[in-house]
């Protein structure tokens, strides 16, 4: 008896715990000119955030970025992005010069957010939840590098983590997109 009490109180606190995992759809955030943009307005949308970087070796990214998007947006997937000056100082520039440069060099139409911190003391409340465990129910990891990606489910949930070097149109993320994994 006592075996079958502890058991399902095992599993109580399992999916208790379980269900207590957060979403991204609760987190508000200033867009790149400065107006709030809700994460609960993509509810049933694949979710890709990425934090990009003007002047990386990886910045060509935003052409590949920007062409899946094309391709998706009226498919149920966006990508939002997050310029950040984490890594060498390589997104030194304002909103403005950041949107700017997007628009210029890539077309970017997808929704860029304010700039903000991916690491450290500094880091966004979005960022957390993305790289804790303990809030987005998948994975403790950390932003290795200038456009990393995120893969979110339609419910908001963490699934993927995609390392910075694997291109936006890698097989595996389209797969995911398509729903084909």
């Amino acid at each position: 008896m006592k075996k079958i009490l502890f058991v399902a109180l095992a599993l109580l606190t399992f999916s208790f715990v379980s269900s207590t995992k957060e979403s991204i759809h609760q987190f508000t955030v200033k867009d790149i000119d400065g107006n709030d943009f809700a994460f609960s307005s993509l509810k049933g949308k694949k979710v890709m955030v990425v934090n990009t970087a003007s002047k990386c070796g990886l910045t060509p990214q935003y052409e590949k970025l920007e062409a899946l998007y094309e391709k998706y947006k009226d498919k149920g997937f966006v990508i939002v992005g997050f310029p950040a000056n984490d890594f060498m100082s390589q997104e030194p520039g304002s909103n403005e010069e950041i949107k700017s440069f997007c628009l210029k060099n890539y077309g970017v139409s997808f929704p860029m957010m304010s700039k903000i911190s991916v690491k450290g003391k500094e880091m966004s409340s979005v960022y957390q939840f993305l790289t804790e465990k303990s809030r987005n129910g998948l994975e403790d990891n950390s932003v290795k590098w200038n456009f990393q990606k995120y893969l979110i489910d339609e419910n908001g949930h963490l699934v993927k983590v995609i390392s910075p070097k694997t291109l936006p149109n890698d097989q595996e993320i389209i797969s995911w997109i398509e729903g084909k994994q």
